[in-house]
C-alpha cells in the first residue's frame, strides 16, 4: 500500500477541555502507522455533529484518504458523531460498519449499541466512526487495516 494520508479525530467533550487524557487517538495513530499510512497527531474536538463535520472536512481538505473518528458513537444526547459524518458520506459501507460492531460484540455485549458509520466521500476518501475506548479502536482497526490496501486501490479505480 502506498503511504496514504490518514487523520484520526477524537470526539470527546472531556478531552477537548483538558479534563481527561485521550488514549484512543494515540493508539489509532500507532496502528495506522503500522499499517503503512502517513498520519499525524490526533485531532481532538468536542462532542457534537458540527464539530465532527468541521474536523472531517478539514482532514479531507488537507488530503486525507482515510479518516478515523474515535468517540461519540453511543446513545447519550451528546453522542452525535454519526450525525456529523452522515452528510459527508457519498456511499455507505454498511458491511464494514456491521463487521466492526460484530467484532466489538465478541468482546463486550454493548458494542451493538454503537451507531458508528463507515463510508466513502464523493472525493474517494474513507471515513469510519469507531467507539472511543482504546480497546474498541484496537478491535476496529484490527478489522479495518487488512482491508485498506484493497479498499484504497478500489477507490482510485483499481481492478476487482
Amino acid at each position: 500500500m502506498d503511504s496514504a494520508q490518514a487523520t484520526v479525530i477524537v470526539v470527546s467533550d472531556r478531552c477537548s477541555r483538558g479534563e481527561a487524557e485521550d488514549r484512543s487517538g494515540p493508539r489509532a495513530v500507532d496502528l495506522l502507522r503500522a499499517a503503512g499510512l502517513d498520519v499525524g497527531a490526533p485531532v481532538v474536538v468536542p462532542d457534537g455533529a458540527a464539530s465532527v463535520a468541521t474536523a472531517i472536512e478539514a482532514a479531507l481538505a488537507a488530503g486525507s484518504r482515510v479518516v478515523i473518528t474515535s468517540g461519540g458513537t453511543g446513545v447519550t444526547p451528546r453522542d452525535q458523531t454519526p450525525e456529523g459524518t452522515r452528510g459527508l458520506i457519498d456511499r455507505d459501507l454498511p458491511g464494514l460498519a456491521e463487521a466492526l460492531r460484530r467484532e466489538g460484540q465478541s468482546h463486550v455485549a454493548t458494542a451493538v449499541l454503537s451507531r458508528g458509520l463507515a463510508g466513502v466521500t464523493e472525493g474517494g476518501a474513507l471515513v469510519v466512526n469507531l467507539p472511543g475506548s482504546p480497546r474498541a479502536v484496537e478491535q476496529g482497526l484490527g478489522v479495518l487495516t487488512p482491508l485498506l490496501p484493497h479498499l484504497l486501490d478500489q477507490l482510485v479505480g483499481g481492478d476487482h
